[in-house]
């Protein structure tokens, strides 16, 4: 067997042993009888993800805030967007098909048959980002991300991706928000 196959042969076992682990700590997470406790809430982290907790406090800015902070929601959904459209792209390049039935899912509703990587961990981390920033205070940065931890782990226990979706969504969302806030900053202000 030539370098090349060899390199090759080692870079195919590799994808595999992680893509196992993936699976398996997927599985791991969504059994553990200590986080059966908390199924209830995540539930309704992931539910709170399909956009209604990022909307709320979006709307609570518009109309409680000031000309800044209905400014940052504009920076927010225009981040939003371009989140939205990387992490689809990826999707549809990666193609990777959400866990399987082999273990019931929590809730019947997808928008999508592909897993990575995760919208919910995409927007949220990269909304998360945003409001860190423009609001530097403790515990507000630990409640927005906090709130997007909360999601983007709920999406592995509800079954709905496994945590290399996750962790690539949320990477991919912040790096998204740090580069784009800048550009928006200086495009409305």
């Amino acid at each position: 067997m030539g370098v090349w196959a060899r390199i090759a042969q080692r870079t195919d076992d590799l994808a595999t042993a992680i893509l196992e682990w993936d699976r398996r700590t997927m599985q791991m997470i969504a059994q553990l009888p200590v986080l059966k406790r908390f199924a209830k809430l995540f539930l309704t982290a992931t539910y709170l993800g399909d956009g209604y907790l990022w909307g709320s406090l979006g709307l609570g800015l518009i109309l409680f805030g000031g000309t800044a902070d209905r400014i940052l929601v504009l920076i927010a959904v225009g981040v939003t967007i371009v989140n939205m459209f990387v992490f689809r792209f990826i999707k549809l390049i990666v193609g990777r098909i959400r866990p399987t039935d082999a273990m019931p899912r929590l809730r019947s509703r997808m928008i999508d048959g592909y897993s990575f990587p995760s919208g919910h961990a995409t927007t949220s981390f990269g909304l998360a980002w945003i409001v860190a920033v423009s609001y530097p205070h403790l515990p507000i940065q630990v409640a927005v991300y906090a709130a997007a931890g909360i999601i983007a782990f709920s999406r592995v226990y509800v079954r709905e991706h496994y945590p290399l979706d996750v962790l690539f969504g949320a990477a991919l969302g912040s790096a998204t928000a740090c580069l784009l806030l800048p550009l928006f900053d200086w495009l409305f202000l």
